[in-house]
């Protein structure tokens, strides 16, 4: 929750920043092609002068399948079989923007985004019945592009259409007291396991479509 607050304050921080000329923040929905989510954002534009980009930071919640329950169990428990596997998952995703207005296919007040991006995976495995539950875990850097569009709903007001992808890097898996790094390195690995079985295992984030719809308020 730490991280978390951080984000939410530097948002709220950016937002209230006396020196931008004109600043936003905004709440959309949408998801991945994994699942749904949804993200809190804030903009501020011409805030230095010469400064060509908006520059936008985004926190955002998305559920998604977190990989096999079975494999996992093996891979970073034992070789048990007892219980009723239920799982589930999401990522935090932290995002950094810089916004610049292009002029395609016509359109009006559309902006090219990109900008690194840092994702924090946790997938819940329980076994209902077998006596086991844990988390596996990652945290990666990546970079991120797009395009959006801006509907005018009044004067304050802005319906907000925006699609883009996310790569992130492999990162190292943790989970109950066992770690696998992309490098080869493992902390208590089971048997032979390696970190690529334990990637095809688990679902953190790598290749992210994204298509959120929401509205953005100018103060």
């Amino acid at each position: 929750m730490g991280r978390i607050k951080l984000i939410l304050a530097a948002i709220i921080l950016i937002s209230s920043a006396g020196t931008a000329q004109e600043y936003t923040a905004g709440l959309l929905a949408g998801g991945t092609w994994q699942g749904p989510g949804l993200e809190l954002q804030a903009t501020a534009s011409r805030f230095a002068q010469g400064f060509p980009f908006i520059l936008r930071l985004a926190a955002g919640r998305y559920s998604l399948d977190p990989g096999d329950p079975a494999a996992a169990r093996r891979i970073f428990i034992n070789d048990n079989t007892n219980g009723v596997p239920s799982k589930d998952g999401h990522f935090w995703s932290l995002r950094l923007d810089f916004l610049y207005p292009v002029q395609w296919f016509s359109w009006k007040r559309l902006y090219f985004y990109g900008g690194p991006r840092r994702s924090y995976f946790t997938g819940h495995f329980e076994y209902v019945g077998g006596n086991e539950d844990f988390e596996v875990t990652s945290g990666s850097w990546g970079v991120g592009a797009g395009l959006e569009k801006h509907y005018a709903i009044n004067r304050n007001l802005d319906l907000l259409l925006t699609a883009g992808i996310d790569y992130h890097a492999k990162s190292t898996l943790s989970g109950h007291d066992t770690a696998y790094s992309p490098n080869g390195e493992s902390v208590n690995g089971r048997k032979t396991f390696t970190f690529n079985d334990a990637d095809e295992a688990i679902r953190q984030p790598l290749i992210i479509p994204r298509l959120l719809i929401g509205a953005v308020y100018r103060f």
